[in-house]
Order: C-alpha cells, then structure tokens, then sequence
C-alpha cells in the first residue's frame, strides 16, 4: 500500500471508531481507473482498455454484534450516517432512491444487488457498519464510483460469505450504478477497479466480459501518464450522458443491430442517410473509437506505447467534435501537452468537465506541467491539478 493509501485507510478505520464507537474487523479498498482509450464504447457493446490506478477508495467494516439486520453508512465526504434495514432495500430501489444522500446509493445500491444476485435472504447475513474514506480525485473523470462499488462489493462478499467471482462484482457495481443511483453508464469502470493488474491494461470485451491483460511498458519505455484534472465537475446521473448514449441506440435501432458494436466504418455512408447529422457523428464517434481501441492493443503488442500517440489524439478529436463531450479546459490541457512534446494526449471519462490524460517522457514531464498551467492561466480557466498515475492492483482487502 502506498504512503497515501495507508493514510487514507487510517482515516477510514479512525472515522470508523469516532461515529460507530467500535473497532472494525479490517479494510477493503478498490482503485479509480484512467481509461487509456475507448471512450464510450462500453455501453455500445464495445471494447475499451482501461487501468486501475493507485488512488483508491477505503473501507472499514465490522459486522454488527446486535443482532439488527441493518446496515449503516459513513464517510469522510459527508457527515450524516445513513442507516437503512437490509430487507428495506428492496423498496428503496430504484423507486424510492432519492429518499437518502446520493453517496449513499453506491454502497447501500452494491448491498441491495449482492444480495439479490446471489439469492441471499437478507434476514439470513448479520448487519453491517461501513465508513468510507478515499483518496481519488471526485468529478475528475476517474470513476471515484466505482472505487467506492468495488470497495463494497468485495467487503461484502467476504463478510457474507457470498462467492462471485469478480466478473459477478463488476456487474453487482454496474447495476448498483444503473439503478440504485440512476446513472446509465457501462461496466468499463468496475471491470477496471476489480480486475486490475499492476503495469497493465484490461482489454475488455463489453458484450462476453472477456478481458485479456495488456501489458503497457511505461517504465521500460521512460513513459509517465499524467492526468490533467480540469476541476470541471461533471454527473453523469444527469443531462448530456443519457442523451449520447439515446442518441447511441438510435442509430443501432435505425441499422437494424443489437449495439453499435455491430456497426463497422464501412456501414457509416449508409447510416448518413438514415438519421439526422447530430445522431450520425455520435455513431460514427463509437464506431470509429473500437477501432482505434484494437488498434492500440495491436500497437502495444507490436510496436510499444511510444506509437500509440496519433491514436489518443484521434480520440480526442472524435469526442470533441463528433460526439461533443469535450469542454474548453479539456481542450486548452490536450493542446498545452502536445505542444510541449507528449507522446499523445486526450479527454478521458464521460466528459463534460473531468480530466485529461497525456503520454509523456519523463524529461518533459515538468515542461507538459508547465505548459497546461500556464494554458490555464492564459485562458483565465482555475489552475488544474497535475499528476502522475500509475497502473495497479485491483480490489483487495488491505
């Protein structure tokens, strides 16, 4: 564990201890996730390649020696315990989801699903106490969500004895994410947090789950991956996401195909003529953005991670301009790190604020930080926060 995380796990155990006046039995912790490339794939049935990173979300539990089958909630990010009977969670979800704090959904949503996707009686598992404490960066695109499903999931399971291999965890996050909190996006982000390995990528199939381990070589190449958090907050329980992904389905539906990942770039001439400009450029962006995620993996294998360049700044191009998720902050880092000599750079995440990511030598890693802070600066845009991630370990007990 890192220095960071030993601290963050201690906040977790101390938040404990201050709030449920007992010790708990242990801590579980899951990582954030950069996605290399492969930007709205996942829902579509498509393929994407993304890394668990070091920053991680923390959990200390102890099962409740009362015999009240409840489980109760807290967190360092908000200051109210959310207690809730674990037989209620059927009721509460998703009907009555907005009756507790939305932070709450994720762990409470994970609860309510492994119960249900392992048959488990929830008068037949003892109540549990959680506090959550993390140190991945919220809104920056890095999937602090699932970090905070992985996290449950895994304590959970252990705690009640439930054995689902991490495939089954990864779902239990997603509809946990889809339904508990509202928010329709893909497996991507928890397949990463559950499944990752340190100094690779999980080449994941969305639509069999088969995820293959890349290796990445960064170090061997003298590569950093920074990321270039905007402060750009972004939701994807609202707004511009559930509108891509409508638009998403409309060209599939329109094509006669399960899922865009049915749909080649050899199909597009055809689609332009069946829907509307706006829907067309969002297919195109989805199609054209699988076959730049195989291209990296055929890349890496081959070639190494100091050739994939032109692909990332093709992805950014496409969501910027076909799928229109980009923002000016996302753009001004992108350009800044490029002109000062990364490998390659693009937005990563949902969009709509978030982070960057850029390739880079690590003898340019201080002229990209410069570079993008002073692009800020020149923009009038709030200093980003610059820093460097490293490809790690999934969901473990700590």
């Amino acid at each position: 564990m890192t220095a960071t995380g030993t601290r963050t796990a201690d906040a977790a155990r101390t938040l404990f201890v201050e709030r449920f006046g007992t010790e708990p039995v242990g801590t579980w912790s899951a990582p954030g996730r950069v996605n290399l490339i492969g930007e709205h794939t996942d829902y579509n049935d498509g393929f994407v390649l993304p890394f668990a990173i070091q920053h991680r979300t923390h959990v200390a539990l102890a099962p409740r020696e009362d015999g009240v089958f409840r489980v109760r909630v807290i967190s360092t990010f908000d200051e109210g315990i959310v207690d809730v009977a674990l037989d209620e969670l059927d009721a509460l979800f998703p009907e009555r989801r907005d009756e507790i704090p939305e932070w709450s959904r994720y762990p409470l949503g994970v609860a309510w699903a492994l119960l249900a996707a392992s048959g488990t009686d929830p008068r037949s598992v003892r109540g549990v106490d959680l506090a959550f404490a993390s140190d991945v960066p919220v809104g920056a695109g890095l999937s602090s969500s699932a970090a905070i499903e992985g996290a449950t999931a895994v304590a959970l399971a252990e705690t009640w004895g439930i054995d689902l291999d991490r495939v089954a965890l990864a779902q239990i996050g997603r509809r946990a994410e889809n339904e508990a909190v509202g928010a329709p996006t893909g497996i991507m982000d928890q397949m990463a947090s559950l499944l990752g390995r340190a100094d690779a990528a999980i080449f994941l199939d969305c639509r069999s789950l088969d995820a293959n381990v890349i290796d990445l070589g960064f170090a061997d190449a003298g590569l950093e991956l920074i990321v270039i958090d905007t402060g750009v907050k972004h939701s994807h329980a609202t707004g511009g996401y559930g509108e891509r992904r409508a638009a998403c389905e409309r060209g599939a539906a329109v094509l006669g195909v399960a899922a865009l990942r049915d749909v080649t770039p050899d199909d597009l001439p055809r689609l332009a003529e069946l829907v509307d400009e706006v829907t067309f450029r969002r297919v195109r962006h989805v199609v054209t953005e699988n076959q730049r995620v195989l291209d990296t993996v055929q890349t890496l294998r081959e070639h190494g991670p100091t050739a994939i360049g032109d692909l990332l700044v093709a992805s950014h191009a496409s969501m910027r301009d076909d799928f229109e998720i980009s923002v000016p902050e996302l753009d001004t880092a992108v350009e800044a790190a490029l002109s000062a000599g990364a490998v390659g750079a693009r937005m990563t995440g949902g969009g709509f604020g978030g982070a960057a990511i850029a390739l880079v030598a690590h003898d340019k890693v201080q002229a990209v930080t410069d570079a993008a802070t002073a692009a800020f600066a020149a923009a009038g845009f709030a200093a980003p926060t610059i820093f460097t991630v490293t490809p790690s370990a999934g969901a473990a007990r700590d």
